[in-house]
């Protein structure tokens, strides 16, 4: 299956115009645009449409969503189609896990704020796994580093109660080197995770002879090397093609380090591109897609 993690950039510049609006203003697909025309950030109206084709035309059958306000939720629901559903919380009820498509907003728990949504193909995965969807903090190292080791415990509690393979996919606002790393360090097992809240750490607790040095693969470096596309950013910022002065890995998908998710989960990772002819881009982040066997 093939899975994406798309950092959106939230709808900064809102209007009323309708998705079937901006369907209608799309150009005669025989004509030839103006190459490069359009520079700096552009509203969600104006990059939704880019959003799904990109990855319509792709072979997903899940998506990670980060940033999106409710608009941009609905409106991805409503261009994706009936063939899709989406969730934002999950809860569970004894051995049951109940998605909510409702959701909640990050500022106020119910609609205000963002979003990280998972879309999914309706039936189009049939084996059980875990996907947790995240967006660390952009400010904070601490508090991406506190993230980093809830994200772990989490998923370590997930691969040892479920025996199903674990994925994380996300924003983590932290390169995988130098400063600012410390959450993927964290969640990729190089160091020892931060103290975390002891209500959630006792939910989420396992004994230490369940799954022991259990840690997040990054699926860039498990797939076949000729199977790892050459771009490297995944965040770009809404700048010109040549300055790439903010440019960075940022945005990821990993795998459990469990014995359902080995070396040979990952078939293929693709650091996609948001940048049309035109020079809309989509979002001031990448599309990153993985190829996963489970």
């Amino acid at each position: 299956m093939q899975i994406v993690t798309y950092n959106l950039r939230f709808d900064s510049k809102p209007d009323n115009i309708t998705v079937q609006q901006s369907i209608d203003s799309l150009l005669d697909p025989f004509l030839q645009p103006k190459f490069q025309a359009l520079t700096q950030e552009q509203p969600w109206s104006t990059r939704r449409i880019q959003v799904a084709e990109e990855l319509l035309s792709s072979r997903i059958l899940i998506a990670g969503f980060q940033e999106a306000l409710v608009r941009q939720v609905e409106d991805l629901a409503e261009l994706f189609g009936p063939t899709w559903s989406w969730v934002s919380i999950i809860r569970r009820e004894g051995r049951k896990l109940i998605p909510s498509q409702i959701g909640v907003g990050r500022d106020d728990g119910v609609s205000a704020g963002e979003f990280s949504p998972i879309f999914f193909k309706n039936d189009g995965v049939k084996k059980r796994f875990t996907l947790l969807n995240t967006h660390l903090d952009d400010w904070s190292d601490a508090q991406r580093r506190l993230g980093a080791s809830m994200l772990l415990a989490r998923a370590h509690f997930e691969a040892v109660k479920t025996k199903n393979p674990v994925f994380i996919t996300g924003d983590f606002n932290s390169p995988s080197t130098g400063s600012g790393s410390g959450a993927y360090s964290i969640i990729t097992g190089a160091t020892l995770p931060v103290p975390i809240n002891a209500t959630f750490a006792a939910k989420y607790h396992v004994d230490d002879d369940q799954l022991p040095n259990f840690k997040l693969l990054d699926l860039r470096g498990e797939a076949p090397r000729r199977s790892v596309s050459g771009n490297y950013a995944t965040f770009t910022g809404f700048t010109a093609p040549n300055n790439t002065s903010d440019w960075s890995r940022i945005d990821f998908i990993f795998g459990g380090s469990n014995k359902q998710c080995s070396v040979r989960t990952a078939q293929g990772y693709d650091t996609g591109t948001s940048l049309s002819d035109t020079g809309l881009l989509a979002s001031d982040h990448r599309p990153v897609f993985a190829d996963i066997l489970i």
